[in-house]
């Protein structure tokens, strides 16, 4: 994989280019794309953003947001998109398989592809890139392209945001171990450029419905479950309750968090019945490793601090493979 600066002559002159990212975006995965949208209309590209997935409601205030394509819903025209284009980035995953029902189209792409991430252990599927794991963010990461490639000019208000919400939010608003003084001098500079931070965050952790804060109190008194001989805490969700409190995509986005408030708990989990596949979120403190607990286990990874992964059995038995996998890890978790 080539240098994500070295691609600065293919930009030179107008290309049909597609974004995309991982299967259920979050902000940062959103953020980012867009961020990159904007920057690449700006130089004269035909851009079309696609997300595999649909997304959480409380992106939609994104700019651009509107003009993101759903690939599972607006296939044909996804892939309308997609025929012939110059130059594909993908964002804020490290695998073509993250991209669920795109992966087989994208892999037979001959097209130039390349990755802007902050994962572990990125596949070799790209031709140019950039894989920093010392980074707070994926929209952290095209804001620091930008500056390589000598267009900082080029950041607006629009992309200020866009930024912001991705690094706010993969930073637990600023309170996570990769919250560094690099990021703090980013911010510095977005709010120079007119970011106007308080509005993102009403955006984003202000506009659930009444459903989201009961579904939430639930989980917390009846699916809560704490193992302080482990120092973990585990929420796990049958698809019923999903029904029962009509949740959407991203109204469990941060209940895992809640549990890292309990004192002295050192790895929390979030385990989801979706009725088509058990998925898993994982957060710690301190020096235990959730990506690699995640990938060893689990089918997962992600990053030290924060991973995620999935299992193909009942919830029932997926929640009794995760008490052997913190029993086998109990040193570790001390």
């Amino acid at each position: 994989m080539k240098r994500i600066e070295e691609i600065k002559p293919l930009l030179e002159t107008p290309k049909r280019v597609v974004i995309t990212m991982h299967q259920k975006p979050d902000a940062d995965a959103m953020g980012s794309s867009l961020a990159l949208y904007h920057y690449l209309k700006q130089k004269g590209h035909d851009v079309t953003v696609i997300s595999p997935t649909n997304y959480p409601d409380f992106l939609i205030w994104m700019p651009g947001a509107k003009e993101v394509l759903d690939f599972e819903s607006m296939q044909e025209k996804a892939l309308k998109a997609l025929d012939g284009i110059d130059l594909l980035f993908c964002l804020d995953f490290n695998a073509l398989y993250r991209t669920k029902s795109m992966e087989p189209y994208l892999t037979q792409m001959a097209c130039t592809k390349v990755l802007i991430d902050h994962h572990l252990e990125p596949h070799p599927s790209f031709d140019y890139g950039i894989s920093d794991t010392t980074a707070a963010s994926t929209a952290q990461l095209v804001y620091e392209t930008i500056y390589k490639l000598g267009d900082e000019n080029y950041i607006n208000e629009d992309m200020a945001q866009c930024i912001y919400a991705g690094t706010m939010t993969d930073t637990g608003s600023f309170r996570f171990a990769s919250t560094s003084a690099r990021v703090h001098r980013m911010v510095a500079d977005l709010f120079d450029r007119g970011l106007r931070h308080e509005i993102i965050h009403s955006a984003i952790y202000d506009n659930f419905l009444e459903n989201r804060l009961r579904f939430l109190g639930h989980s917390l008194l009846n699916r809560m479950e704490v193992y302080y001989e482990y120092n973990t805490a585990l929420i796990a969700i049958p698809y019923s309750d999903l029904k029962r409190f009509d949740l959407q995509t991203g109204d469990t986005e941060g209940v895992v968090n809640f549990l890292l408030s309990i004192q002295g708990i050192k790895l929390a989990a979030l385990i989801i019945d979706r009725h088509s596949e058990i998925k898993l979120s994982f957060r710690s403190k301190g020096d235990f490793d959730v990506n690699t607990f995640a990938r060893k286990y689990f089918d997962g990874g992600g990053h030290f601090h924060a991973s995620g992964g999935h299992s193909s059995e009942t919830l029932d038995k997926t929640v009794e493979d995760f008490i052997e996998a913190i029993k086998e890890n109990e040193e570790q978790l001390q």
